[in-house]
Formats: structure tokens, C-alpha cells, sequence
């Protein structure tokens, strides 16, 4: 256990962060899977814009990488195409 209270702070901080940067992503998650299930080409271009700005905000903050979040959208967007 931390001795410190700046310690203490720390791990309280990093645990409200930790549980909002899984939230974030695993809602992220789920758009895309909804993305991929889709069968109808207009609704899935409309979902396509806001998956898009998630998949941003994450790379922003990092917690995904900017790589990660390019294979992503170009995957996404490859996949809307085809419909």
C-alpha cells in the first residue's frame, strides 16, 4: 500500500481513469461490431461518421494507437463499400 498521500491520490485517480478509458472503448467496440453487422448501406454510412470521431477520440488519448485507429477506419470503410 502507497505511503504517500500524492500515492494515494494517484491510485485513486488512475482507477476513475482506467474505468472510463474501458467504457469508452468497449462502447467504441460494440459501434463497430454494429458497423459490421449491418446490412443496409445508407444506415451504415451514417454509423460510419460516428464511429469515426470515436475511434479519433481514442487515439487522441491514447488508448489505442494512431496506427491502430488508421487500420480501423480504412477496414470500416472498405467494408461499407462493398454493401
Amino acid at each position: 500500500m502507497a505511503n504517500h498521500k500524492s500515492a494515494l491520490k494517484r491510485i485513486r485517480t488512475s482507477e476513475k481513469k482506467r474505468v472510463i478509458n474501458k467504457y469508452q472503448h468497449k462502447t467504441t467496440r460494440n459501434a463497430i461490431k454494429a458497423i459490421r453487422m449491418a446490412t443496409d448501406k445508407a444506415d451504415a454510412t451514417i454509423k460510419l461518421n460516428e464511429v469515426f470521431s470515436m475511434i479519433d477520440k481514442l487515439a487522441k488519448k491514447n488508448i489505442i494507437h494512431s496506427n491502430k485507429a488508421s487500420n480501423l477506419k480504412s477496414k470500416l470503410t472498405k467494408f461499407v463499400a462493398s454493401l
